[in-house]
């Protein structure tokens, strides 16, 4: 098992990240998001991207500056819009991007089968609904299910409170989120952390990532970004 490399910068972190590639990026609003590796992105150039994410980007921050830059084709999420979703408003509105929306639960669940290995799984939810044209259905116990099919990335972009030399995650409360389940989906997992710490200095108990899926690791200064953009 290869371990995770440790990078001095974030730049370093994504380089390689090619056109047209499926990035899965962290966050629930604008907890947990992985700012200076979107940032980072955005210097990189890679473009034609479909980016998964939970919402499609707050202000001109993460994942609205990536949308703003012109390197998204499609985004796949479950909140597309909201008070100040006004990047992607736009942006779709004018046909500058595609969307495709994932109930929550399903988005958390296509991308936890994809780190589990499973090929698909029957869900309830959206039955009745646009979102299930196209779909294969089937009657379980008298109830229809649709089915769904799990979101692998190419890439994930994730923010972490802590890390060890191999690549073992500590989250912070509600900025874990998407984050392990994203970093199971990816075929290369890229992680901005607080810090990184010696090995042995993770309580096993506390590693919501293990290293296993956890390839590339930077320690940025922690920021706060507002919605305006500021930090």
């Amino acid at each position: 098992m290869s371990r995770a490399v440790v990078y001095d910068g974030v730049d370093e972190a994504v380089a390689g990240i090619e056109d047209g590639s499926t990035v899965l990026i962290g966050g629930f609003g604008l907890a947990g998001m992985p700012f200076d590796l979107i940032d980072a992105l955005i210097r990189q150039g890679a473009t034609d991207l479909t980016v998964v994410s939970n919402n499609a980007g707050n202000g001109e921050v993460g994942v609205a500056a990536l949308l703003a830059s012109g390197r998204v084709r499609k985004v796949v999420c479950s909140f597309p819009r909201q008070s100040d979703s006004y990047v992607f408003d736009e942006l779709y509105r004018a046909g500058k991007v595609d969307l495709e929306v994932v109930p929550q639960g399903n988005l958390a669940e296509r991308l936890r089968a994809a780190g589990a290995g499973i090929g698909g799984f029957y869900c309830p939810t959206a039955v009745g609904t646009p979102l299930a044209e196209g779909k294969e259905s089937r009657e379980i116990d008298g109830r229809t299910y649709l089915l769904e099919y799990p979101i692998r990335g190419d890439y994930a972009l994730i923010a972490a409170h802590r890390s060890d030399p191999w690549g073992n995650l500590v989250h912070r409360k509600t900025a874990r989120n998407f984050g392990p389940v994203m970093a199971a989906a990816a075929a290369t997992t890229i992680v901005q952390v607080d810090e990184v710490v010696p090995l042995g200095a993770i309580d096993p108990e506390a590693v919501a990532t293990p290293s296993i899926f956890v390839d590339r690791i930077v320690a940025v200064d922690a920021r706060h970004y507002t919605v305006e953009g500021a930090r």
